[in-house]
């Protein structure tokens, strides 16, 4: 089973040529954790699609008109709708990560 994606519309992910685009790598992650969740049963692909929409709108709703649009922030916020509590971190850069493995220094 694999996730019938939107080509046009509102939950449309960003593409170039026909091939999705990822601009860091944890956009192309939180996209494939959010397929294998769809694909494992924990939600069904419209209730996802319309949870991103409803942060997209929402987003549209209050964004500054000259503010960034970062599609996979608003990803990751409509699977959060569906999996609260499951996803490890609030958000891709710079939440807690727990303890250190021994002998590794401490970030800068």
């Amino acid at each position: 089973m694999t996730a019938p994606l939107d080509i046009e519309g509102p939950a449309a992910p960003p593409r170039s040529n026909g091939e999705l685009v990822f601009a860091e790598p944890w956009e192309s992650r939180a996209f494939g954790m959010t397929v294998g969740l769809y694909e494992a049963g924990a939600f069904t692909w419209p209730q996802f699609t319309d949870a991103l929409i409803v942060q997209i709108r929402d987003w549209e709703s209050t964004a500054a008109p000259d503010g960034p649009y970062d599609y996979y922030q608003l990803w990751l916020a409509a699977l959060r709708e569906h999996r609260p509590g499951h996803l490890p971190y609030p958000d891709p850069g710079g939440a807690p990560r727990g303890p250190r493995p021994p002998g590794r220094p401490r970030a800068r």
